[in-house]
C-alpha cells in the first residue's frame, strides 16, 4: 500500500486569502488504509479564525444576495462541472482519505455533480406565491429573502456530496458560508472549494475553515452573525450544537444517526435481497447514517437468508480501496474501529449468536490500516445493545421476527428514524409497511441508502432537528425567510 509520502500544508480561505490558523498549530491528516502514509496538513484553528471568516461572510453579503438568483445558479452548475471532469481526482481522493471502496467513492462523486446541478437549478425556482386579497385593489405577494450569513459542519463519511448540497444550496438562496469540514476528511472538501475558487466565485462568499469541533464548531455555534446553522454528524454533537444555537435563537438543522431496519418477507427474491443487505450493511464500510443496521426476517425463509447471507460475505473482498476489486476497505481511525469492536463483543456477551467476521484484519496489507471483517450476527433481540445503539461500522445484526406485525413492530422499535426498506411481492403489506414505519424516507425492494438529489432527504424521531429537510425542492425552506408584500395604487382624484 505504499510507504511515508511527502506531506504538504493547507490553509485556511478566508475572504479571498489562503492563510495559516491565528493559533499557529495544526493538524495531519492520515490514510486510514496505510496510517504511515500522511495526506495533509490542515489548520488547527480558533475563535479567531471564526471570526475572521464571519467578517468576511458578512461583507460579502450584500453584493451576493443582491445578485440575481439564475445568476447565483450558474456558479454552483460550472462548479458541479469542473468537479465532473476531474472525476479520477476526486475519487482518488475519497479512497485515500476516508477508506471508501472505489465504487462507493465514484457513487459519491456522481452524487455530488448531480446534486449540485439540481440546486443549481433550484436557483430558477426561487418562488414565492401571489395570493388573492379581500380589497380588490391590492396586490398581495411572497418572496424569498436568504437568512444571512450560514454555518456548515459536515461529516467525514460522506464529505464531499454533503458538503456540496448544503453549500450548493447556501449558495442558491443568497447565503454567503462559513464552511467547516471534518477534521478527518478535510481534503476533499478542500478540493471542493477550490473547485467554485476556479469559477470565479466572489471572495467571501464561501470561506473554509478547518480545525476542532470543540473550538471551530462551537464559535460557529455561538457567533451572534451566523443567522442559520447546518450539521450533520453524530447525536452526541448535534444535540449539544442544539443547545448553544438555541440560547440565541439561531435557526439550525440537523441531520444525525440511523439504525435502520431491512425487513425480509416469505415471498422476497432471497438473493436480491441478500445483495442490496451486503450493499446497504457493508458500502462504505457500514458507515453511513443510511446503513442497514437490522436485518428482520420472518421464520420461512430465516435458515435459508441466513446461509445465502454468509455465502455472499465470505466472498466480499476487503483490502486496499485503491484496488478497484475491493469490496470494502478500513473504518475511518482508530476510535472508530476500537468503537466498532467493542460493539461486536457486548454483542457476543448479550448472547448474540456470531455467524462470521467478528475481529480486526492485522495480516498482511492489514497490518497497517483499521481493517474490520464484515460482521454478521444473529439471534438478535430488540433489546440488546446492538439492535438499539447506532455501531456505524460493518456490522449487521439479523432478527427473527414471528410475523409481519412484529416485524413492523420492531423496525419501529429504535429511537432513530431515517431510512427503512421492505422485500416482498406482497403490495398490501408493501403499503402497510409504507404507511407504517418511522422513517424519513422508505423503499419497496430497495437498498436502505438509496436516494436521489431531488427528492428530500431527512429524518424524523431521534435522527433529525429542525424540521426542515436537506437536498430535493424543500431544501431552500433551511436558507430563506418568506417576505409578504402588500401592494396598493394610490387613488386618483
Amino acid at each position: 500500500m505504499g510507504t511515508q509520502q511527502q506531506t504538504k500544508a493547507f490553509h485556511n480561505l478566508i475572504g479571498r486569502e489562503w492563510m495559516p490558523s491565528s493559533s499557529g498549530e495544526t493538524f495531519t491528516v492520515i490514510n486510514p488504509a496505510d496510517t504511515r502514509i500522511e495526506l495533509g496538513v490542515c489548520q488547527q484553528s480558533n475563535e479567531a479564525d471564526v471570526e475572521a471568516a464571519v467578517e468576511a461572510a458578512k461583507q460579502s453579503l450584500p453584493g451576493w444576495s443582491a445578485e440575481a438568483a439564475p445568476i447565483r445558479g450558474q456558479y454552483i452548475a460550472k462548479a458541479a462541472s469542473l468537479i465532473e471532469e476531474r472525476t479520477d481526482e476526486f475519487i482518488k481522493q475519497l479512497i485515500i482519505e476516508v477508506g471508501k471502496s472505489y465504487a462507493d467513492a465514484k457513487a459519491e462523486v456522481i452524487r455530488t455533480v448531480r446534486v449540485m446541478r439540481f440546486l443549481a437549478g433550484e436557483a430558477e425556482r426561487l418562488k414565492g406565491e401571489t395570493i388573492p386579497s379581500w380589497d380588490k385593489e391590492v396586490i398581495g405577494y411572497t418572496k424569498r429573502e436568504p437568512v444571512g450569513v450560514v454555518g456548515l459542519i459536515t461529516p467525514w463519511n460522506v464529505p464531499l456530496a454533503i458538503a456540496a448540497w448544503k453549500i450548493a444550496t447556501a449558495l442558491t438562496c443568497g447565503c454567503t458560508v462559513v464552511f467547516k469540514p471534518s477534521s478527518q476528511t478535510p481534503l476533499v472538501s478542500l478540493q471542493l472549494v477550490k473547485a467554485y475558487q476556479e469559477v470565479n466565485l466572489p471572495a467571501g462568499v464561501l470561506n473554509f475553515v478547518t480545525g476542532p469541533g470543540s473550538t471551530v464548531g462551537n464559535a460557529i455555534a455561538t457567533h451572534p452573525d451566523i443567522k442559520a446553522i447546518s450539521f450533520t454528524g453524530s447525536n452526541k454533537i448535534g444535540l449539544a450544537i442544539n443547545q448553544l444555537v438555541a440560547r440565541r435563537g439561531a435557526r439550525f438543522q440537523a441531520e444525525m444517526g440511523g439504525k435502520n431496519p431491512f425487513v425480509v418477507l416469505n415471498d422476497a427474491d432471497l438473493t436480491l435481497a441478500v445483495e442490496h443487505v451486503i450493499a446497504g450493511g457493508f458500502g462504505e464500510s457500514g458507515q453511513r447514517c443510511t446503513a442497514t443496521s437490522r436485518v428482520i426476517v420472518l421464520p420461512g425463509i430465516a435458515e435459508e437468508f441466513i446461509t445465502l447471507l454468509k455465502e455472499r460475505v465470505g466472498r466480499m473482498k476487503v483490502g486496499n480501496p485503491l484496488d478497484e476489486g475491493t469490496d470494502m476497505g478500513p473504518v475511518i481511525d482508530k476510535g472508530s474501529m476500537e468503537s466498532i469492536l467493542s460493539y461486536i463483543e457486548i454483542g457476543k456477551k448479550e448472547n448474540g449468536q456470531l455467524v462470521t467476521g467478528g475481529s480486526r484484519l492485522t495480516e498482511g496489507d492489514y497490518a497497517h490500516g483499521y481493517f474490520i471483517a464484515p460482521t454478521v450476527f444473529r439471534g438478535i433481540t430488540p433489546e440488546m445493545t446492538i439492535a438499539q445503539e447506532e455501531i456505524f461500522g460493518p456490522v449487521i445484526s439479523v432478527m427473527e421476527a414471528n410475523d409481519f406485525e412484529q416485524a413492523l413492530e420492531w423496525a419501529n422499535q429504535v429511537e432513530y428514524g431515517l431510512s427503512s426498506t421492505i422485500y416482498t411481492n406482497d403490495m398490501e403489506k408493501a403499503m402497510r409497511f409504507v404507511n407504517g414505519i418511522e422513517a424519513g424516507f422508505t423503499h419497496v425492494n430497495m437498498p436502505s441508502t438509496y436516494s436521489e438529489p431531488h427528492f428530500p432527504f431527512g429524518g424524523i424521531k431521534a435522527t433529525g432537528i429542525g424540521g426542515m429537510r436537506e437536498v430535493g425542492s424543500t431544501a431552500i425552506d433551511f436558507y430563506t425567510e418568506y417576505k409578504t408584500v402588500y401592494m396598493k395604487p394610490h387613488n386618483q382624484p
